[in-house]
C-alpha cells in the first residue's frame, strides 16, 4: 500500500503550448512518469478547483488550479518528533527537528510536520504560515483557524515579523561584524538550488557573531527577506558554508545526499520569532527549546 496524502497538493498550470493538462503535469514534474499520472487520473486523484476529476484529454489552460494527491511507494519514516510549544484557537507554534519536512514534498507525505500535527491535534485545518527547510530545525508557525489565517499570513508578506536564526559555520576572522549580505537570488541550473546573480537585490541578511570556538563560530542570522535557501547561500557566499550543508557551497553527489546521516544535521536553527499579534496588538515572542551542538 502506498502512503497517500489526505490533503491535496495544489499547482497552477503555467503558460505553455502543451495540448493537455496531462502533458503539462508530465513536463512540470519530470520525476513522475506519465503512467503514474494516468493511474492517478483514473482513480480520481487529480481534480480541478471545483473538485471535479481531470482526465487525460482535458486541454491545457494556463492558470488552471489543479489539485492532486501525492503518493510515495516506500516512504522513509523520520525518527524525530516535533514539540508543540504553544497553541490557541488561531495559532500553533511547533519546534521542528532536523530532517522533518514542514509539509508534503518530494519523497515525503506522511512523515511531515503538518500531517503529524493534524493527527495529533485533531485539526485538519492546520496550515503552515511559512516554511523552513527540511534540514533546518526550529520554530514553525501554523494557522489553526481559516478565518484568521490571512491576518497572520500578512505578517510574513509585509515583513512585520522578526526572525532570528543560529548557525555554526567556519570562522571569518578577516570580516567585520555585524555585516549585511545583500544580493539577487534566483533559481540555479538544478531546480533544487539557488544562486547569486547580477541584477536588482532581492535578498538581505544581517549577520553577527555570537560565539567563537577556534575554526568554528556560532553566528546569529537575521533574514530581512525570506528567499529559498537564503541563509545557506549567503553564508556560503561569505566563505562560511553552514556546517554539514549537502548543497552549499559544494553539492554532494546524489547517492551521498540520499544516504542521509542523522548524526550530521545541518547546523542551522530557527531560534526566535517576534511580532505584534494582528488580532490583539500584543507583542508575541517564541523561542525554540532546541540547541545546536558543536
Amino acid at each position: 500500500m502506498k502512503p497517500s496524502s489526505s490533503r491535496p497538493s495544489i499547482v497552477h498550470l503555467p503558460q505553455g503550448d502543451w495540448p493537455s493538462v496531462l502533458d503539462c503535469l508530465c513536463a512540470r514534474f519530470p520525476a513522475i512518469n506519465r503512467a503514474t499520472w494516468l493511474d492517478r487520473m483514473a482513480r480520481g486523484r487529480v481534480l480541478d478547483a471545483a473538485g471535479l476529476p481531470i482526465g487525460p484529454e482535458r486541454p491545457h489552460q494556463a492558470g488552471l488550479r489543479v489539485q492532486y494527491f501525492r503518493e510515495v511507494p516506500a516512504e522513509r519514516s523520520i525518527p524525530f518528533e516535533a514539540r508543540v510549544l504553544y497553541r490557541d484557537e488561531h495559532l500553533v507554534v511547533a519546534d521542528k527537528p532536523h530532517f522533518l519536512p514542514v509539509q508534503p514534498s518530494g519523497e515525503y507525505v506522511k512523515s511531515t510536520l503538518l500531517n503529524r500535527l493534524c493527527a495529533e491535534l485533531g485539526n485538519p485545518d492546520l496550515a503552515p504560515l511559512h516554511r523552513i527547510d527540511r534540514l533546518t530545525a526550529g520554530l514553525v508557525l501554523l494557522s489553526a483557524n481559516p478565518a484568521s489565517r490571512g491576518a497572520y499570513q500578512a505578517l510574513f508578506r509585509q515583513r512585520r515579523i522578526d526572525k532570528f536564526y543560529e548557525a555554526i559555520c567556519p570562522a571569518l576572522p578577516d570580516l567585520e561584524f555585524p555585516l549585511w549580505r545583500r544580493s539577487r537570488l534566483q533559481d540555479g541550473e538544478l531546480f533544487f538550488l539557488m544562486t547569486e546573480t547580477e541584477g536588482p537585490i532581492n535578498s538581505e541578511t544581517r549577520v553577527e557573531v555570537i560565539e567563537r570556538r577556534g575554526d568554528w563560530w556560532r553566528y546569529g542570522l537575521y533574514p530581512v527577506t525570506g528567499r529559498k535557501h537564503q541563509l545557506r547561500v549567503h553564508m556560503a557566499a561569505l566563505g562560511a558554508g553552514i556546517c554539514n550543508d549537502p548543497l552549499y557551497p559544494t553539492l554532494l553527489e546524489r547517492d551521498e545526499r540520499e544516504r542521509e546521516d542523522y548524526s550530521r544535521p545541518l547546523k542551522l536553527l530557527a531560534k526566535r520569532l517576534c511580532f505584534d499579534d494582528p488580532l490583539t496588538g500584543q507583542p508575541r515572542r517564541f523561542d525554540s527549546e532546541l540547541e545546536l551542538c558543536w
